[in-house]
C-alpha cells in the first residue's frame, strides 16, 4: 500500500491535477532507464518521460553541461539582442543533420509552442488563413494547438477555439482532396503518437506533400514524439522521402530540459521579423541551459549505436510480447502499443505494470492501447526482461 506522506498531501491540495487518480509515486532519483521512489522502490521507465529521455535520465554528459552552463549565465534575453553559445550551438547542430532546406531554428519552451508559433509562420508566409489538420492527431493543448486536436471530446469544453481548421481522417483521400488555394498549411504528425501509433502510407503522405507544393500550401511535420531515433531513424520523415516546410521538435530535443522548435528555411522564418517586427516572441524560449542540455543529449545519441539498435529491439517487442490478452500491436521502431479489448482491462494492466516495476501509460486517443516507449539506451537484454515482465502483469490481471 502506498503512505501517505506530508508532500504526497501537499501535491494533492497545491499541484493542479490533470486527473481524478494521479499514480502519484513520490519520486527520489532517476539514472538511466530506471526511477526509484522515496521508498528505494525500482521501476523501469518505459515511456522516457513520454519520449523526453531517449538517452535515458540523467545523463553525466547533460549534467555536466547543465552544470557547466549554469555556472556561466541562465537567463539573459533569449530573443532580442544578444549571441548566445548554447542556442548557435545547438541551432548549427540540428540544421547540419537536416536537409539544406530546414536551416533556421525558432527555439520554443515546447512542442505545444513549436506549433503556435509554426501556425503564425504558415499564415504569415501564405496569407492564407485555413488550417488542415488529422482527426486524432495531437500537437499540444494550448489554443491554436488544441484547435487542431482531433476529437471533440477534447475540444468542445473550450469553445470557442481558432475558425477556419477543418479535420480530416489520417490517411485518407478526403484529406488531399480539401487542400486548395485557401489552405495555409497541413499539419500532420509523420507518426500519429496519441492514436496509438499510426503510421502513414508513405504514398499517402508523399500525395499530401505533392498537393501541398501545387496549392502553395505549406507540409509541417510534428516529430514532437517521433524525432530523435524513436523509429530507428533521426527523423522519422527521413524513411517517407519527402521534406516538411516547417518541422516541430520538442521532448527529447531539451535532453531532459523544457525546449521545442519549429524550424524552416531562412526565407519563410525571415517574415516573423518585419510587419509586424517582433512576428514571434518568447522569454524563455531557447533557454540557455536548455540549449545546452539539449546539444550535449544528442551528442550522445549520434556518438552511440542507439538508433542503429532499434530495428533489432523493436523486433525484440514483437517477438517476447505475445498474449491472447492483446488483440493487436503496432509498432514504429522503440516505441509500440498493445490493444486491449477495453480500456478498463488496459488501466488494470498499467496499474500491474507500476505494481510490478514498470512505469507505462495509455494513449490520448487509444485509452485501450498501453504505451511502450522505453529509452534507447536500454539493452537488448533489458527489453527481453521487461517484456516479460509486461506478459506477468498481463497475465496477472486476465488470469
Amino acid at each position: 500500500m502506498m503512505s501517505v506522506t506530508p508532500n504526497r498531501q501537499l501535491f494533492l491540495r497545491h499541484i493542479a491535477q490533470t486527473s481524478p487518480a494521479p499514480i502519484g509515486i513520490e519520486m527520489k532519483k532517476a539514472a538511466g532507464i530506471h526511477l526509484w521512489d522515496i521508498e528505494g522502490k525500482e521501476y523501469v521507465d518505459l515511456i522516457s518521460g513520454f519520449s523526453v529521455c531517449n538517452i535515458g535520465h540523467s545523463h553525466p554528459a547533460v549534467v555536466k553541461a547543465v552544470q557547466e552552463q549554469a555556472a556561466e549565465y541562465m537567463h539573459l534575453i533569449v530573443y532580442g539582442e544578444f549571441i548566445e553559445a548554447p542556442q548557435v550551438g545547438y541551432a548549427k547542430m540540428l540544421t547540419d543533420h537536416l536537409p539544406a532546406s530546414l536551416n533556421c531554428v525558432y527555439f520554443t519552451n515546447s512542442g505545444a509552442e513549436a506549433t503556435e508559433g509554426a501556425m503564425k509562420l504558415a499564415k504569415r508566409v501564405t496569407g492564407r488563413t485555413r488550417v488542415i489538420a488529422a482527426n486524432k492527431a495531437y500537437h499540444g493543448s494550448t489554443q491554436g494547438a488544441l484547435s487542431m486536436m482531433g476529437d471533440e471530446y477534447w475540444r468542445n469544453a473550450f469553445r470557442p477555439l481558432l475558425p477556419d481548421i477543418d479535420h480530416l481522417d489520417y490517411n485518407s483521400q478526403a484529406l488531399i482532396d480539401a487542400i486548395d488555394r485557401n489552405t495555409a498549411c497541413v499539419f500532420l504528425e509523420t507518426i500519429q503518437a496519441e492514436s496509438g501509433i499510426v503510421k502513414p502510407d508513405t504514398a499517402w503522405i508523399q500525395a499530401v506533400r505533392k498537393k501541398c507544393t501545387e496549392q502553395g500550401a505549406l507540409l509541417v511535420l510534428d516529430e514532437i514524439q517521433a524525432g530523435f531515433g524513436r523509429t530507428g531513424s533521426l527523423w522519422a520523415f527521413e524513411q517517407l522521402d519527402l521534406l516538411p516546410d516547417i518541422l516541430l521538435l520538442g521532448k527529447a530535443l531539451g535532453g531532459g530540459m523544457p525546449l521545442g522548435a519549429f524550424i524552416a528555411d531562412q526565407s519563410l522564418m525571415q517574415q516573423l521579423t518585419h510587419d509586424p517586427v517582433l512576428g514571434h516572441i518568447t522569454t524563455f524560449g531557447g533557454h540557455p541551459v536548455s540549449c545546452a542540455a539539449g546539444k550535449a543529449a544528442m551528442e550522445v545519441l549520434l556518438a552511440g549505436k542507439y538508433i542503429e539498435q532499434v530495428k533489432q529491439k523493436e523486433a525484440i517487442l514483437k517477438r517476447v510480447l505475445q498474449h491472447p490478452a492483446i488483440i493487436d500491436a503496432r509498432t514504429a521502431g522503440l516505441w509500440m502499443s498493445l490493444q486491449f479489448k477495453t480500456a478498463e482491462l488496459n488501466q488494470a494492466i498499467v496499474h500491474a505494470c507500476v505494481k510490478n516495476g514498470l512505469i507505462t501509460d495509455w494513449f490520448v486517443f487509444a485509452p485501450d492501447r498501453l504505451r511502450i516507449a522505453p529509452p534507447l539506451i536500454i539493452t537488448a537484454e533489458e527489453l527481453k526482461e521487461v517484456c516479460d515482465r509486461i506478459v506477468y502483469s498481463i497475465q496477472s490481471v486476465v488470469k
